[in-house]
């Protein structure tokens, strides 16, 4: 099984980047992708590490901070904001109606993050986005235009490994299933085949069968919510499981 082991959130802040670049160093992550409207973006990247081959994608955002777009140049977008000017949140994006102008707003603010972490240097690897704000259907027009606009050819799809405790229900599932196929057909992208986070993975390999060729689990080093997954990056996890494993970057899928 191919493995790539991404780190959200890169240039969240000083701490999630100081965790971030060390297990970059220790190779423990193969991948990480950058918040462009985020306080510590531009150190993020000055500081990662030489030679470690990890593969750099953008984290599309639009639930949290100040947006890109100059506040001149948005009528739509405003609705998507709180009265402190920053994105109000994963939650309250999905309850706006997504008009033609929003859209295209949204479109032009995503280009701008784009845009911004080539500026730093970046040659981006592919695309997610903080709390899932790619895979909401609506906005699905905009990421395609988005990856054509940018010749970006690798996305990562919705989860689709659960832990049997996190109950979905079989339309939604369905719906995810469509939204992956769609995915992956229209304006052809690469994905890996299964995606679902560190500690879901680790718990379930060792007494579920996983029939994934490749798999992408996300990780959140820095925060604290997640240390308890973060610590797990530290082991030799690999040799406990009853299947083999190689480690890769977007780079090599």
């Amino acid at each position: 099984m191919r493995i790539i082991i991404n780190a959200d959130d890169f240039g969240l802040s000083a701490q999630v980047n100081d965790r971030i670049h060390e297990l970059m160093s220790l190779r423990r992550i193969t991948s990480a992708t950058l918040i462009a409207n985020a306080p510590a973006v531009a150190e993020a990247v000055r500081r990662i590490p030489g030679g470690v081959n990890c593969s750099i994608g953008v984290h599309l955002n639009l639930t949290e901070f100040q947006p890109l777009t100059p506040p001149k140049e948005m009528e739509a977008l405003g609705s998507c904001l709180g009265e402190n000017g920053c994105f109000a949140g994963g939650k309250f994006l999905r309850t706006v109606k997504v008009t033609s102008q929003l859209k295209e707003e949204i479109f032009k603010e995503l280009c701008l993050q784009v845009e911004k972490i080539i500026s730093l240097g970046i040659k981006i690897s592919h695309i997610d986005s903080h709390h899932f704000v790619h895979t909401i259907p609506a906005l699905f027009p905009v990421v395609k235009r988005l990856q054509r606009h940018f010749v970006i050819r690798k996305v990562r799809t919705a989860p689709n490994i659960r832990h049997p405790s996190d109950k979905a229900s079989l339309s939604l599932m369905l719906k995810k299933r469509i939204w992956d196929l769609a995915l992956r057909h229209y304006y052809r992208t690469t994905t890996t085949s299964g995606f679902t986070s560190f500690a879901t993975f680790h718990d379930l390999a060792k007494t579920t069968s996983l029939n994934y060729d490749s798999i992408e689990l996300m990780v959140h080093p820095g925060h604290i919510h997640f240390e308890e997954e973060t610590q797990l990056l530290y082991t030799d996890w690999q040799k406990t499981l009853p299947f083999s494993t190689e480690l890769i970057s977007y780079h090599d899928l």
